[in-house]
């Protein structure tokens, strides 16, 4: 029997961390970023506490051109329009993967969500979320993306392998911005061997 979520039982909680992972995707395509990929797979969230105003953070994400400041796998996002986006992104092997993005939803202030376009190499959809931390901590950025993975469970576990996989890329992310919102710069460690060969920075 399909797991389920009861909507009268649910809680607060991401959809991420659901005990009921193949009902958490269905409830994610259908009620949280409403988007139009068929067959995506894999649901993931994170979340940031980042100590600075939740109006600053919103501006300066809604801004795409600026993620590659923080994402690292990023190469260059490019504005079409208002809403449409053009993106590539790094992927193993010294490849590059690329997709049209449009934002489905979005609450000046609060909220971002978006949906690729039919016919990008790695479907996606997703929204990031912002709201004030309590005790004037700052604000809670969260992200919750679902994503087809190329070639299914194989692609996921060589994605995984170099360190491509969203979900550890998400987490990366996330204190990245953190890093650089809150300090204005981004920490960067010794370049490992693999790094260099990659020609990664």
């Amino acid at each position: 029997m399909a797991d389920t979520i009861d909507p009268a039982r649910a809680d607060d909680a991401p959809l991420a961390s659901s005990k009921h992972p193949s009902a958490a995707v269905e409830a994610a395509t259908d009620n949280l970023v409403d988007a139009p990929n068929e067959g995506a797979e894999t649901l993931i969230g994170r979340t940031v506490t980042i100590n600075r105003p939740r109006a600053e953070l919103y501006a300066y994400w809604r801004d795409l051109t600026r993620l590659p400041t923080f994402m690292e796998n990023v190469e260059q996002v490019e504005m079409l329009d208002d809403k449409r986006s053009r993106w590539v992104v790094k992927a193993p092997g010294g490849k590059t993967v690329a997709w049209t993005s449009i934002i489905t939803e979005e609450v000046d202030g609060e909220m971002i969500a978006w949906a690729s376009e039919d016919g990008a190499d790695v479907p996606n959809s997703g929204r990031i979320d912002f709201r004030d931390a309590q005790g004037d901590r700052g604000t809670i950025v969260t992200a919750t993306i679902l994503y087809d993975p190329p070639a299914g469970i194989i692609g996921k576990v060589i994605a995984k392998m170099f360190q491509r996989e969203p979900a550890i890329q998400a987490r990366r992310d996330l204190r990245r911005f953190k890093q650089l919102m809150e300090t204005g710069e981004i920490a960067t460690g010794a370049r490992s061997r693999a790094q260099m060969e990659e020609g990664k920075n």
